[in-house]
Formats: structure tokens, C-alpha cells, sequence
């Protein structure tokens, strides 16, 4: 008691102080047991904006425009109205713009309103603008055949990656048999300014001839790291990735190899940490680039993997100012993010969100035993089953802590090609800001999924019953598309595009 009243005893203004350095959830808690403390709380748009950016776990980012002034309670009001609007989307307020129509193969993607293709056939790329808002800066780019590599227009093409955060343009390729990434500016492709140089190098490992299955090769970057997952014809079943800190060498010593299974995927974390998904979820460290990544934790999985959608970073604000309307005050918590697997058995294509947190808290966990699914998978996680047609189509998309997913229409016996769009919310002020609308889901979800190793079996006594628990808050869109109108969604930070054949509707949010 006498702690208490010393700390009340202090100034307002000491208060707010101390409070503000404390994590949100504590800030909550200190503020829940004493009126006084409410008070000053219910005072202080700053304290309340720090809750607000914890509780939608975002976090603040340097702003790089001088002349912004902007007062926080009209930051922390935006971030309110924002997160709100999510939950009364008008999915039928939709702008189109066209698109020459997808050729076999190709893949494409959105983010900060352009839309970005490549084509391995036709040796071809694509950026374009998508119905730009009056102060966006566009950019807008066609690649024909050969001009990927300008160096060498008859190499043979892996992998391209553009990064618009970045303004990068990474292209894995081939020449003379040996393997080079090629790095140079997104839009104009002069040699990028923050590269330490045009070309990165691979290793030269035992057993690795070069010889790639192109199916298996995948480019991603974060930040100032480029990773290359690949796994080479006459190595299978062996997998290798390398990762380069490509604003500073060319060359890098940090890779890992292992026995190929039948579905691998990885992704970053953040700038220092990865993740790679196999037959277990393997967490390691980057930090140290000299050397091989250290193997941090490992997490079973309840059931063998049919693919991997791993994507937690397009959350993550972009800082390029080619392509910003305006500099972004927040951007989401890495540690507070969420990926995506999933798997295929019979007739049920089961999609497993999971919450990123799960692999930064790490503290009282040993790496030498894997972590089982009891233990880190029900509270983390939440499991959803869906037509299996779904699993050609990218009819779910994570932005942060939300997710856009497309599921059917009504029962089973309903018509099956008919499907609604379901937007939900995981982060732990969703309850608040859906002011009302939306459902709140905490009840647990519990289905069949084949257990591991009985994908080819059907025997009933090879199903496990999984329950998860992760609570979110779900908003169902009320328009119904049918399956040959949704090839594609995606989301930022204040749209959502539907793709359809040769035309993308925009939806402002």
C-alpha cells in the first residue's frame, strides 16, 4: 500500500511518464485496479495511443516528413475509424480496372496499389498502377523477353522477386550452368543504390552441381536479406538456402541444407530470424550472417504438409516513397502477425492460421526437443476446412493480423461453386473496435485431419481430432461470387482486390 501512495503521490505528469514506458498490456492493467491511475489514462491521448497500436499490434515507425505535425489524438482517432472501417466494408462499392488477362503460369501479386506479374514462359514482367489515389506516386513497367537479365538476354530464369518496399528487382538465373542473382532498382533498373554490388554469389557446396529443379526454387527478401531456397536435380532429396545481407556483401557464408520432403517453404520473420516449414516448423537465427543460422526452436505438426502459404510480412508497411501517398506513422508487429499452411486429404483442404508471437516466445524452450502440437498449437492457431477446389486458387490472403478468406456458400448440400468473402480480425483489440458489428469467435473449432504419415491412408483410426482456439472476430461480406469470379484476393493497408479473369475490382476500406 505504501508503494501505491508513494506512486500517487507523484505529479500527473511523472505518472504519465513512467506509465508510458511500460507495455500496453501493463499500461491496461495498472489502469483497471486504480481510479486515479484511470484517470490520468482516460486524460492522456498519448497513453491511449500506445494501447491502441499494442492492441492492433502495430508499431510505431520514424516519419521521415518534417512538416508532419500531426497531434496524436487525431493519430489515435484515425487508428480507431480505421480498424472500424474493416468491419463495415462495402464489398459492393467496388471500382474496376482491366488487365490484360493472366497467361498459363504466371504469377502476379498486389501491394501498395500496383499490380505486379511475371511470367516464366513468356520471359516477361509487368508493374502497373491500379486506379492510383490523386497523391500516390505510380510507377509503371513492362519487361519483354530477354530484358530480365539486360546482361544476358538468353539466360534461363528461375525465380523473379520484386520488392516494392525497396524499390528492388531480384532475379534468380541462369548462365553457362551456374547460378547468379541479379539486383538493380524496380523502377528504372539502374544498379540499386543500397547494393553492394550488381550480383550476388552462390556457395559452392558439396554435391551441388547447379543443376536446379526450377519448381523448387524461391527468391524472398526482408529488409537487408535476400534468401534462395533451391533444390538441385541430382540432389534429391536435399534442399539448400542461402541467405545474403545483400546491402553489404555479395557473397555469404549462411546456409542450410537438409533432406528434401515433399512440401518445403521458409519466410522471415523479421531482420534477424526464419522461418523454414517442412515436416516441422523450424525457427533460427540470422543475426550472425558469418556463419551457418542457429537453430533456435523446432514445433511438430499435427499433420504432413500439402503446401505452405508463407506470407506474415505483407502486413508490413511500405517504406518506398516512390509509392507512398503518404509517410506511414505504423506498420504491424512482427512478433504479432500471422502465416498460413495447409494440407490436402480426401475431400477437406484444411487451412491452419497461426500467430507468428508463438516463435519470439522463446525463453523456457530447448532446442534440442522438438516443441509437440499440444503444447504451442491449440492457443496459437486456428484450423478451417474448405472445398478442396479452393487449393488452386488464391482465395485467401494475411495482411498483419487479418485475413480475407472465401468460403461456401451456406451447407454441403448447397451449391458448391458459390462462395462469400469472410474478413477476420485477430488482433486483441478486434472485440472493441468492431464497435458492435461483426461475431465474436472464442468458441473452439475441432475437425478430422489426417494425422501425419496417413495422408494415403483412410481408415478412420488415422484421423486425429484437433481443436484450436485462437479467438478473432468475423465479419461475412454479403455478396456471393461464384467460383470462375474469384481467381484471387489480396489486401492492404486500405483496400481489397478481387481478381477476375482480365479486370480487378478495388474496394476502398
Amino acid at each position: 500500500m505504501k508503494a501505491n501512495a508513494g506512486f500517487l503521490s507523484l505529479a500527473e505528469e511523472l505518472q504519465f511518464y513512467i506509465l508510458r514506458l511500460l507495455p500496453y498490456r501493463d499500461i491496461l492493467r495498472c489502469t483497471s485496479v486504480c481510479k486515479a491511475l484511470r484517470q490520468t489514462y482516460v486524460s492522456s491521448s498519448e497513453l491511449q495511443y500506445i494501447v491502441e497500436l499494442g492492441g492492433q499490434h502495430l508499431i510505431p515507425i520514424s516519419n521521415t516528413n518534417s512538416d508532419d505535425h500531426t497531434p496524436v489524438s487525431d493519430r489515435l482517432q484515425h487508428l480507431r475509424d480505421k480498424a472500424h472501417a474493416w468491419f463495415k466494408v462495402d464489398i459492393h462499392s467496388a471500382k474496376t480496372a482491366f488487365i490484360q488477362k493472366l497467361s498459363y503460369g504466371e504469377d502476379c501479386f498486389i501491394a501498395n496499389g500496383h499490380f505486379y506479374s511475371w511470367s516464366q514462359y513468356d520471359d516477361t514482367a509487368t508493374i502497373k498502377p491500379i486506379l492510383p489515389k490523386p497523391s500516390q506516386r505510380t510507377i509503371e513497367r513492362n519487361w519483354s523477353p530477354g530484358t530480365l537479365t539486360p546482361l544476358y538476354p538468353y539466360a534461363y530464369i528461375f525465380c523473379v522477386l520484386m520488392d516494392p518496399a525497396q524499390n528492388l528487382i531480384a532475379v534468380a538465373y541462369d548462365d553457362d550452368e551456374i547460378m547468379f542473382i541479379s539486383l538493380r532498382a524496380l523502377d528504372d533498373d539502374s544498379f540499386h543504390p543500397q547494393a553492394a554490388g550488381p550480383t550476388l554469389f552462390l556457395l559452392e557446396l558439396p554435391g551441388f552441381d547447379n543443376d536446379m529443379d526450377p519448381d523448387t526454387v524461391k527468391l524472398k527478401a526482408m529488409g537487408r536479406h535476400i534468401a534462395l531456397l533451391c533444390v538441385p536435380s541430382a540432389c534429391k532429396p536435399t534442399w539448400y538456402l542461402q541467405i545474403w545481407d545483400w546491402q553489404h556483401s555479395t557473397t555469404s557464408n549462411s546456409a542450410l541444407s537438409d533432406d528434401y520432403p515433399e512440401y518445403i517453404d521458409f519466410c522471415f520473420l523479421e531482420n534477424d530470424r526464419l522461418l523454414v516449414v517442412a515436416d516441422k516448423l523450424k525457427v533460427y537465427s540470422i543475426e550472425d550472417m558469418s556463419k551457418t543460422p542457429e537453430l533456435l526452436a523446432s514445433f511438430t505438426l499435427p499433420f504432413q504438409l500439402m503446401a505452405a502459404s508463407l506470407s506474415p510480412m505483407e502486413g508490413i508497411a511500405c517504406s518506398s516513397r516512390q509509392m507512398q501517398t503518404q509517410p506511414t506513422m505504423y506498420t504491424s508487429d512482427p512478433e504479432h502477425r500471422l502465416l498460413c499452411i495447409f494440407t490436402l486429404k480426401d475431400e477437406s483442404f484444411t487451412v491452419c492460421i497461426i500467430s507468428t508471437r508463438i516463435f519470439f516466445d522463446l525463453a523456457e524452450m530447448t532446442v534440442g526437443m522438438p516443441i509437440p502440437w499440444e503444447c504451442w498449437g491449440p492457443p496459437n492457431t486456428r484450423i478451417f476446412q474448405c472445398p478442396p477446389a479452393l487449393r488452386h486458387r488464391r482465395q485467401l490472403h494475411l495482411s498483419g493480423n487479418r485475413v480475407l478468406q472465401a468460403f461456401p456458400v451456406g451447407t454441403s448440400d448447397s451449391n458448391p461453386y458459390e462462395y462469400v468473402l469472410h474478413m477476420m480480425d485477430f488482433s486483441t483489440l478486434a472485440v472493441t473496435n468492431r464497435r458492435g458489428l461483426g461475431q465474436v469467435v472464442t468458441k473452439p473449432s475441432t475437425y478430422k485431419i489426417a494425422s501425419v504419415g496417413a495422408l494415403e491412408q483412410t481408415h478412420e483410426d488415422c484421423e486425429e481430432r484437433m481443436t484450436t482456439y485462437l479467438p478473432y472476430v468475423k465479419v461475412v461480406l454479403d455478396r456471393k461470387f461464384s467460383f470462375n469470379d474469384l481467381e484471387s484476393i489480396w489486401m492492404d493497408q486500405d483496400r481489397i482486390y478481387l481478381l477476375s479473369s482480365d479486370k480487378i475490382e478495388v474496394i476502398d476500406v
